[in-house]
């Protein structure tokens, strides 16, 4: 269990749910063991949060534990977009523990929200990665463009999602780079995303956070480091800014590679976008 969610799951207002799929790392796999990594790396951190006046075991946050992963990665983001959506029609805020950064396709259609934003190390714009459409390099190609074969044409609009914004990407195929420069996807590179500000008026928003968008000297426990990345307090001052905007979040791409840093800083983050949304600021 996530410390301090103790929270009955019929009153709960924020619902953990653990996704450890790990069937397309493409370089160092382990994310299976992300979620109760983060789980057992979060059991230091203080209850009592000094800038929200709040405590974390008393806003209504509920564990709902993990949906066993299997290799079929389509019918199994099925399920659980159906185990998220069930969270959302419960009038509840899904945060999801990953598990390789696929996952978020299942979030984030749970929510359908007019705008995906994601801190990540990579654009994942790409259609497919070795032959594999489902790849977690194509998790925001997919969630923009729609399932394989549907809506590869940029100015189509097939996915659950209307546009997307990658805060410190710093990586990406020729290809991806062309997709990232149509209008519905904003790139902010790494050294510019302390001064970015969200502007999303009345749009309804899922927050997702790739471990790797840190500088792997800060997370080296992740599938695919790619440095001269963020520091995690420029990720944690993103989530504070986007947190009270979304109805969704999700951190992924955690591995057990490392001595626990990915897997604190994951869990900080999940804390910090509890406390940014039940605060309002």
């Amino acid at each position: 269990m996530f410390p301090g969610a103790t929270a009955d799951r019929e009153t709960a207002d924020y619902v953990v749910v653990g996704a450890p799929l790990d069937v397309s790392t493409t370089f160092q796999p382990g994310t299976r063991f992300g979620p109760e990594r983060v789980r057992r790396f979060a059991e230091t951190f203080d209850d009592y949060d000094r800038r929200t006046d709040l405590r974390f075991s008393e806003l209504s946050v509920h564990d709902a534990g993990d949906v066993r992963a299997w290799d079929d990665a389509p019918d199994y983001l099925d399920y659980l977009e159906g185990t998220c959506r069930d969270v959302v029609w419960d009038d509840a805020v899904p945060l999801l523990l990953g598990g390789e950064h696929t996952v978020t396709s299942a979030g984030a259609r749970a929510v359908a929200p007019d705008v995906l934003v994601v801190l990540d190390a990579h654009l994942d714009l790409r259609t497919a990665y070795d032959g594999n459409p489902w790849s977690h390099a194509t998790v925001t190609r997919r969630l923009l463009d729609g399932d394989p074969g549907v809506g590869d044409d940029p100015d189509e609009d097939d996915g659950p999602v209307d546009e997307a914004v990658i805060l410190g990407a710093r990586t990406g195929s020729e290809a991806e780079w062309e997709r990232a420069d149509e209008p519905d996807v904003t790139v902010v590179p790494p050294e510019d995303v302390a001064d970015w500000e969200p502007d999303f008026g009345d749009r309804s928003v899922y927050l997702s956070v790739d471990i790797d968008g840190a500088d792997p000297a800060f997370a080296p426990g992740t599938g695919t480091m790619e440095p001269f990345g963020l520091s995690p307090r420029e990720m944690r001052d993103v989530v504070r800014a986007v947190a009270p905007h979304a109805a969704g979040f999700d951190v992924v791409e955690v591995n057990d590679r490392d001595d626990g840093q990915a897997a604190s800083l994951a869990g900080k983050l999940l804390k910090e976008f509890v406390f940014a949304h039940a605060a309002g600021d």
